[in-house]
């Protein structure tokens, strides 16, 4: 079944019309070895390689059993594709480039849904080949576009927006800049003052900053967010849709856990999302 669906969606992704700059740019949150979950929302948003641009904000593996089967069919969609994918790295992304590069398994990693990754890699016959290394060993820290929106996938800390940290695996580990923006409002003032004095500035660095890492399932819809209650939110009342702060879009949507994974056209706004992910491995515990 997962054969046809594979096949099925390389063939729909075909067209024979080429453009010269992306009719739309997609942008897609924490996969954590969704393989299932990466196809239903490609399949959603009708992607289109000639005329689609996407852009992945890391954390590939890690979680779901399918880590080798999500990197192998990246590779495919990068050779399809007309404009290139962006491909970022997440922290869950360095933990397995170090484990491929030189066989270093860090507990934590192991602990953190990385035997899930390990086991696929064994499964597959994917260890060995030189593609799924290279993948890694060339994911971007970070991305700019020509219209100043930034694409991370954790942060950064530097008041001066992306590409002035002084240690790169800030772009992949830091949570602060999500956690500041929903510290403030709407207009960029700090809701509380506490010791976020400066840091509000950063976000006016770029049009717009797209990020995961952290996901929208640590909030509750309840006392606070209600704007994001939607009718198919679960009871328990975690968000598991996009959330907007300020500048900021962060679109992991739990896809690593009971969550969704999900993929926004930063232009429209519009989103698809996947079925829930235990649905798709019920047999599984994710992360």
């Amino acid at each position: 079944m997962t054969q046809i669906i594979e096949q099925d969606m390389l063939e729909s992704v075909k067209t024979t019309l080429i453009v010269d700059n992306p009719k739309r740019t997609l942008c897609v949150g924490d996969i954590h070895g969704g393989y299932k979950s990466l196809l239903q929302v490609l399949q959603r948003c009708d992607f289109n390689s000639e005329e689609d641009q996407l852009i992945c904000l890391g954390d590939y593996v890690d979680g779901w059993s399918e880590t080798a089967e999500v990197i192998e069919y990246l590779l495919e969609l990068e050779s399809l594709c007309t404009h290139k994918p962006i491909f970022l790295r997440g922290n869950h992304d360095a933990w397995c480039q170090e484990w491929l590069n030189y066989g270093i398994a860090k507990d934590i990693w192991v602990m953190q849904g990385g035997q899930a990754t390990i086991d696929s890699y064994i499964r597959t016959g994917y260890l060995t080949d030189s593609r799924h290394k290279g993948f890694f060993n060339r994911l971007h820290n970070y991305y700019v576009d020509d219209n100043n929106r930034g694409f991370v996938h954790g942060g950064f800390r530097s008041k001066n927006g992306l590409g002035y940290e002084a240690y790169e695996s800030d772009y992949y580990w830091d949570r602060t800049l999500w956690e500041i923006a929903m510290a403030v409002d709407k207009d960029f003032k700090l809701i509380d003052k506490g010791d976020f004095r400066t840091n509000p500035y950063k976000f006016e660095k770029h049009l717009e900053i797209y990020l995961g890492h952290t996901s929208t399932g640590c909030w509750l819809i309840k006392p606070h967010l209600p704007e994001y209650q939607y009718t198919e939110q679960p009871k328990q009342g975690r968000i598991i849709v996009p959330m907007n702060r300020c500048n900021v879009w962060n679109l992991d949507t739990g896809g690593g856990y009971e969550g969704r994974l999900t993929i926004m056209d930063i232009d429209t706004k519009e989103f698809w999302q996947s079925d829930d992910m235990r649905t798709l491995y019920p047999d599984e515990r994710g992360r």
